[in-house]
């Protein structure tokens, strides 16, 4: 996934994001979160940033940093938080959103567990592509 320390979705859904690791850890399942903004404009992303933010919120996940933003390009990332699910063929099952409002007493629909919960059924993801929410990954100019 692809994620930073600034954004307010991001800070909306980081309790999630560590359930969600706990929930699914013994499913053989890992979330990655990878920061790929520019610091010099947004400097709580930088890397020294990134480690207090792991401490502070117990991070279950890695949290890499993307400082030429080439893994952000490569995947054709453009907001955060935006999820990235393959499956063990490396072949990409679902990209968007975590859920739909970042408010969690008012999801209605949860749409990164649903498509974990159908890949390990071995079924289709019903809903492979959602509309992400978030903020713009900050590209260096």
């Amino acid at each position: 996934m692809f994620t930073c320390n600034h954004c307010p979705f991001v800070k909306a859904y980081e309790d999630r994001l560590i359930q969600i690791q706990k929930d699914y850890s013994d499913k053989s399942v890992s979330l990655v979160a990878i920061n790929s903004n520019e610091t010099i404009n947004y400097p709580e992303d930088t890397f020294e940033k990134m480690q207090i933010r792991v401490t502070e919120k117990f991070y279950n996940f890695p949290y890499l940093r993307d400082e030429d933003q080439s893994v952000a390009s490569s995947y054709g990332a453009s907001f955060t938080p935006e999820i990235f699910v393959f499956d063990i063929d490396r072949k990409l099952r679902y990209h968007g959103r975590i859920d739909d409002n970042k408010d969690p007493d008012n999801v209605t629909s949860s749409d990164l567990r649903n498509a974990l919960d159908e890949l390990l059924s071995e079924r289709a993801v019903t809903s492979s592509e959602t509309h992400g929410i978030g903020c713009s990954i900050k590209w260096v100019k």
